[in-house]
């Protein structure tokens, strides 16, 4: 995962609670899985999407 192992991931963690404290980090972490989802759904529309797209150009060729 990018060359991060544990003791780069503990210090970062550190550094996130120092700079946002206890409080507001289980609130971005929330926020941040929430925008995390809302993009996997467009990425899956944008998919689906062009899934339909070519499943019609193949009924129009035959």
């Amino acid at each position: 995962m990018f060359g991060l192992g544990l003791p780069e991931l503990i210090i970062i963690l550190v550094i996130l609670l120092l700079l946002f404290g206890s409080t507001k980090l289980p609130k971005l972490a929330k926020s941040i899985g929430e925008s995390a989802g809302e993009l996997q759904k467009g990425f899956d529309g944008v998919r689906t999407s062009k899934v339909d797209t070519a499943k019609k150009t193949e009924a129009k060729e035959q």
